[in-house]
């Protein structure tokens, strides 16, 4: 005899079972694409165009060539920090009934008048993540102004949108943009890059601070001009960005010549050598230690140190 509970097991698919239609169907379209693009790339008017837009955007005399070794290192720590903060803010997102709670202790260093915030233990790594990503990306603005980088990610001419268009075509048709990333990123990469350094990251910190607890609680005048509920759907919103931005990155970096790219970006080499992908093997492993490693007894143990652990049962 089979049991209403039965019956629901047999009614509801398994956690998997999104993958039997969801991949095929991201295949079938990604072909689509391809052959689209093919199609449209074959036409007069588009060869014309493309003659005239190669892909690069104008860019100004001075625009530095290369990579310099701390724009190399700032790249690697903010890879490694992006992905916490990504893991922290979903275990933020998706736990409905924490059981764990910090609260900062106000005798050290660090005090205020009024008395501290409780917050989940969840929120609080998130919170540490996003700090040292934070005060990566301030050093790393100051860094880019001073040394003239700004100009390889910064647009200078309006040529720049009908050369992204161009550049978009030459990747969906897989005949890949010629051109190095050492002297110049291509315009779709310049546009994409610009967005990710100068609009989501801000909008990511701004929206992460108007959330925090401390500021939500205290700052009451805020929910006119800026709600609350506004800034968390602009903050989820920038982190799927992020992660379709990081999936897209690596699957280029890795697919239009892995070794050249990995040297320039994490060994500030213009060659074809293993350098850059020996560094990234070892940083992967330091991540997926940390990222193994970051228990929940081992983050109750170190946020001990600096403030209250509080137990509830669920």
């Amino acid at each position: 005899m089979t049991t209403g509970a039965s019956r629901l097991s047999l009614v509801r698919p398994n956690r998997w079972f999104w993958l039997a239609w969801v991949v095929p169907a991201v295949l079938v379209t990604l072909a689509l694409v391809v052959l689209a693009a093919n199609g449209i790339r074959g036409l007069p008017q588009v060869e014309s165009f493309m003659r005239s837009y190669p892909g690069v955007s104008t860019h100004l005399a001075a625009t530095p060539v290369g990579i310099p070794a701390w724009l190399a290192w700032q790249h690697g720590l903010n890879a490694f920090f992006i992905l916490f903060v990504i893991r922290t803010g979903w275990q933020v997102r998706t736990t409905k009934r924490p059981s764990i709670f910090w609260t900062r202790t106000n005798t050290g260093l660090f005090r205020t008048k009024n008395p501290p915030i409780r917050i989940t233990l969840n929120l609080w790594q998130h919170i540490v993540f996003d700090t040292l990503w934070a005060v990566n990306g301030i050093l790393f603005y100051v860094l880019l102004f001073a040394t003239g980088q700004w100009l390889r990610l910064v647009p200078t001419n309006w040529d720049v949108f009908p050369n992204a268009v161009s550049a978009g075509l030459q990747y969906a048709s897989l005949n890949w943009p010629t051109g190095t990333g050492w002297v110049y990123y291509n315009a779709l990469q310049l546009l994409s890059y610009f967005v990710v350094v100068f609009i989501a990251a801000p909008i990511a910190l701004v929206t992460g601070l108007r959330m925090s607890p401390g500021l939500s609680a205290r700052f009451r005048r805020l929910d006119r001009v800026f709600p609350l509920p506004v800034a968390r759907k602009l903050h989820f919103a920038v982190l799927i960005f992020f992660v379709a931005f990081i999936v897209i990155h690596v699957t280029l970096v890795l697919t239009t010549g892995a070794r050249a790219n990995l040297n320039h970006m994490y060994a500030a080499r213009n060659d074809d050598g293993w350098t850059g992908v020996w560094i990234v093997v070892a940083a992967l492993l330091v991540t997926a230690g940390i990222w193994a490693g970051a228990r929940p007894v081992v983050v109750r143990a170190i946020a001990a140190r600096s403030g209250r652990i509080i137990h509830r049962k669920r």
